[in-house]
């Protein structure tokens, strides 16, 4: 049975959700661990230009998180997002297996995943991207 209203509801709350936790994310990085300690971070990893990737990437996250949330731009943010974490599971995640408590790639694949749910599907009609188109139904 097809609730466009329901599956709605699920997409805003899914949003709404994931956009939270990668504003938490980013805030993590920005004012909490500060943005020295996450440089030296991303430098230790060997992730390149760790100074570019990491403003890049705590401010990436709390945007990109906001626009979930409001559902602007939401497919762009999701994918953006998403190439965000790809790098999360290459340069971080990778070489320490499946779970999360040892440090590995299940919690970003998720994520990676929950994203590419939102580039498929969109945000849903209760969404300012719906709101600024001109789409009647």
């Amino acid at each position: 049975m097809n609730r466009p209203a329901v599956r709605d509801a699920a997409l805003l709350l899914f949003r709404a959700v994931l956009g939270l936790i990668f504003i938490a994310h980013g805030v993590d990085k920005m004012f909490m661990d500060g943005m020295d300690e996450t440089v030296g971070q991303f430098s230790a990893l060997g992730i390149p230009q760790p100074q570019i990737a990491g403003y890049a990437t705590a401010i990436g996250e709390m945007i990109g998180g906001a626009f979930l949330v409001i559902g602007l731009l939401t497919t762009f943010a999701a994918a953006a997002l998403a190439i965000v974490m790809v790098g999360a599971v290459y340069f971080v995640h990778w070489g320490n297996g499946l779970f999360n408590g040892d440090g590995g790639i299940e919690y970003p694949v998720v994520l990676c995943l929950s994203l590419l749910m939102i580039v498929v599907f969109g945000a849903g009609r209760v969404s300012l991207d719906r709101a600024l188109s001109n789409v009647d139904t």
